[in-house]
């Protein structure tokens, strides 16, 4: 799983290094705040619109044939986008190419995330989300940054847009070879078990299903509510960052520039990513799951504080390393959370709404980013409301009151 998992989603770094460079990045490209959010939905929004039907196959056919079809499908898809690139293809049609790619990709770790308490035991959950979710978030980090490092060898004797091509071509083979690496899975190793494949009803019954068996436990779907504020407000912030290295920090006529200081940014984000998994399992092991939720919630405010007052390179790489580490300690910690709460008939349902949540806060927050933010990318207003969000969320909706430990 992990091998299947953390080649993935370096490769889905590799894929979004390519496209960022070709959408938003490209010298004849000027985007704005609506052009950069529109980019964050078409990667966010198609899980949001087939999670519902994907709780369906999670929980009635076998995760790892779904787990291999979906990465020969997903790896056919790229070719195809590689091709578009090639041509220069924009539009809808390299829109709608994108979104399968996405949806196809959240499938499958949805999938992934739905069979791991079938691979750990109950008690080793948080260590193997731990391992599993941050491990594989690195990976597209280490992934993005060897897109743009390929990218620019690449750029000195082929055109931007074929160079682009050849790294969506390449994460099309890495996309073949999880494939290939899924088959070491055992039909049904990863879930559903035989007795719980019986018949069911469809899409949005389905995720209702499952919203309704969150409801019985009340402290997952708040601990689910709380990682998408989280997320959301990580994505607006993240919206920021780029507008600011695109089109502030470096000239807007030098895009590689920009490209590498968002990059930057970004492997920052990922170490603090990589803290914020590590110190976990000590810290739950000391106060528990609900109450380190709580206090990781509030714990990058301070730091989104200090770039409100100074937005200079320096404080936006400050505030996403801690954004980052607080974030993954809320995320890792509320997927164990959930997975051993929820009983395996229902999980891949509960996932499917737990991924249509997450990804409906973070296009949401694009959006409000996109409405806010000049073209420049400064904003005093953005991040206070982002620090506002996570203020009320661990103060409110976490509360000890109603995020009570509960067995």
């Amino acid at each position: 799983m992990l091998q299947i998992r953390w080649l993935g989603q370096f490769t889905d770094g590799l894929f979004q290094s390519a496209l960022a460079s070709f959408v938003l990045f490209s010298p004849e490209r000027q985007p704005n705040a609506v052009a950069a959010a529109v980019a964050f939905a078409v990667v966010l929004l198609p899980y949001s619109l087939v999670g519902p039907y994907a709780g369906i196959f999670l929980d009635r056919f076998s995760r790892q044939k779904i787990v291999q079809i979906a990465n020969i499908v997903r790896g056919i898809d790229l070719l195809v986008i590689a091709l578009a690139v090639k041509g220069g293809l924009t539009g809808v049609p390299l829109t709608l190419l994108v979104l399968a790619a996405f949806g196809i990709n959240r499938l499958i770790l949805a999938g992934l995330s739905a069979g791991l308490p079938l691979i750990v035991k109950k008690t080793e959950l948080i260590a193997a989300n731990a391992l599993a979710v941050t491990g594989g978030t690195i990976g597209v980090v280490i992934g993005g940054g060897a897109g743009i490092g390929l990218k620019k060898i690449l750029d000195h004797t082929l055109k931007s847009d074929f160079s682009d091509a050849l790294v969506i071509t390449l994460a099309a083979s890495f996309y073949l070879i999880s494939a290939v690496l899924s088959q070491r899975l055992k039909h049904n190793e990863i879930g559903p078990h035989e007795h719980e494949t019986s018949a069911a009803n469809r899409g949005w019954r389905e995720m209702q299903e499952g919203f309704m068996k969150l409801k019985e436990h009340g402290d997952s779907l708040r601990g689910i509510l709380a990682t998408s504020v989280q997320r959301g407000g990580l994505t607006a912030l993240t919206l920021m960052g780029l507008l600011l290295e695109r089109n502030t920090y470096h000239p807007s006529n030098n895009p590689d520039a920009g490209l590498s200081g968002f990059a930057l940014a970004l492997g920052i984000a990922g170490v603090g990513i990589g803290l914020g998994s590590l110190i976990t399992p000590v810290f739950v092991d000391r106060v528990g799951r609900h109450k380190w939720i709580r206090i990781m919630m509030v714990g990058s405010i301070p730091f989104v504080g200090i770039f409100i007052v100074s937005q200079k390179q320096w404080s936006l790489i400050l505030a996403a390393f801690f954004v980052g580490l607080c974030g993954q300690a809320v995320k890792v910690t509320n997927d164990a959370l959930v997975q051993s709460k929820i009983e395996d008939e229902y999980r891949g349902r509960v996932f499917a709404f737990y991924d249509v949540s997450v990804n409906g806060a973070i296009v949401g927050g694009a959006l409000i980013a996109a409405l806010i933010l000049p073209t420049s990318g400064k904003s005093i207003l953005l991040p206070s409301l982002i620090c506002l969000a996570y203020a009320l969320t661990s103060g409110y909706l976490l509360r000890s009151v109603r995020f009570p430990p509960r067995k």
